[in-house]
Formats: C-alpha cells, structure tokens, sequence
C-alpha cells in the first residue's frame, strides 16, 4: 500500500511487478510474466497487462492454482464524497497477495504429489465506466490455458483453482460464494475447504452460500474449464471507497486465511 494506487498501466503497478517479482524469487519459485495488451476504451491507447506466475515443485505434472488479483480500481467509484479519489486498496488488491507472500515460504516443503501455482491477475478491475469489463487477466489466462490444453502443448492439468479476494476485513466472514457452490465441479472444493476451517475451528469460514460475485474464477472456470472456487468477504463497507486502507484490515484475518488453505494445500493427495 506505500506504493500508493496500483491500477494496471500505472508506474506503481510496474514497481509491485518488480517488488512481487523479487519476494518469490527469493523464496524458492519460479516466477514468469504472462503479457498482454488491451486498447485503453477512453484513449484508443495500447496498454501493457501482464500477470505473474509463480511455479512450485514444478516437476509436478497435477496442479493447484491459486490466484489473486494485483491491481487496483483507478478510483473508488463507490466513495460518497470523492468517487474519483486517490483508492489504495489495502483489502480490495493487496490482501490476496499477502497471503500469498506469506504462504511462499512454505512452498518449497510442501509435501504430496501436488504442485502449486500462484497467479497474480492483471487488470480484475481496470474499470472506468459502467460497459468495461472485469477479470481481463483472468480470462487472458483461462484462454492461454485452454488453447494449450487443447492444442497438447501442456504436460500439466489444474486440478482446482482458488481465488483469494477481500480477505482482510476486521469483521471477517467468509461465505461460500454461490457461483463456487452451484457448479457440480467446483463444490467438492469448496466443500473441503471448508471443512479444513471447521476443523481448524476458524469460524470466519461460514458454510452456508450468501454472495453472487463475478470474479476471477468465473473465467478459471468457465472459459478455463478449471473447478474454480472463490474466497471473499464481500460484506465489506468500505469496498471501492478511499477507507480501504491498512487502518481497516487485520492480520489476525490474514493468518486465518493463510492458515486454512495451507493446510488444504498439505491435505491434496
């Protein structure tokens, strides 16, 4: 969040690039930029996208994907006072790739036959207007990784994917996100991890579905034709407003968070 506003395009979407490029390479991953361009819809202009995979145990041929967006909304539309203000995003942007910086760390040991990888999406909300689309990142990928599947060209299969999105609020209450819940492929994901956070006992983890959010898995799934379930506190008050800041997120949420799916992650056989 010290980098201020990281919207994609943005001179301090290009220095976390740098900043998340070093952290993982330090601990151990195999990090790899996943470029692409977009027609800016005010301008006409080229703008550069590019989304960050991280390999773990790359040897690994069956596969966990878990995503985050890393970009932030050019400004928060949803601000009663200054909707086109400067927007941080310390919970809508950062908090997902927190945990992911924390879990890197335990990657190298994870044991089991399953290999991980993170994905950092680009451009989830690169937004200025009502008809621009979302999970642009997202869905660049689901198609790259369609075709490749399709073509013969990948040795690797994702066997489930899992996006982590708002996942540091004070309050926080973790429902399961309908869409992850309704698809017959992606409910005994969802299912099992939150049975992990039962047996955990991290009762943020609430097993009943409440939200209907269009996410990045939406396009993991749908276009992909990965198993994606989405992790989000979407009962956020100060959701695309200037208040989301590191003042109203809590690292006692982050560890919850963390702590469910690293222990998912261990359970995979």
């Amino acid at each position: 969040c010290r980098l201020g506003p990281r919207p994609s395009g943005s001179a301090a979407m290009t220095r976390q690039r740098a900043l998340l490029v070093e952290h993982f390479r330090a601990a151990g991953g195999r990090v790899a930029g996943q470029a692409f361009e977009i027609r800016d819809r005010r301008t006409g202009r080229p703008v550069h996208m590019e989304n960050l995979v991280v390999e773990w145990h790359p040897d690994r041929t069956e596969r966990i994907l878990l995503g985050a967006h890393f970009d932030t909304r050019p400004f928060p539309d949803r601000d009663p006072v200054e909707p086109k203000g400067v927007f941080i995003g310390a919970n809508d942007g950062a908090s997902g790739v927190a945990v992911l910086m924390e879990l890197a760390g335990q990657m190298p040991a994870l044991p089991g036959p399953v290999g991980v990888d993170f994905v950092l999406f680009d451009a989830e909300e690169y937004v200025f207007g009502p008809r621009d689309p979302y999970c642009l990142g997202s869905t660049f990928f689901a198609r790259q990784y369609a075709a490749g599947r399709q073509a013969g060209r990948l040795a690797h299969r994702y066997r489930a994917a899992v996006v982590l999105d708002m996942v540091a609020d004070r309050n926080l209450e973790i429902w399961q996100e309908i869409n992850s819940l309704s698809w017959p492929d992606t409910r005994p994901v969802v299912e099992s991890i939150w049975a992990v956070a039962r047996r955990l006992e991290v009762r943020e983890f609430v097993p009943r579905p409440r939200h209907e959010v269009h996410d990045d898995h939406v396009p993991l799934r749908t276009i992909g034709g990965i198993p994606a379930c989405d992790i989000i506190d979407f009962d956020y008050p100060q959701w695309h407003t200037r208040a989301d800041t590191p003042a109203q997120c809590s690292g006692e949420s982050l560890e919850k968070v963390g702590r469910v799916v690293l222990e998912w992650l261990r359970e995979q056989r």
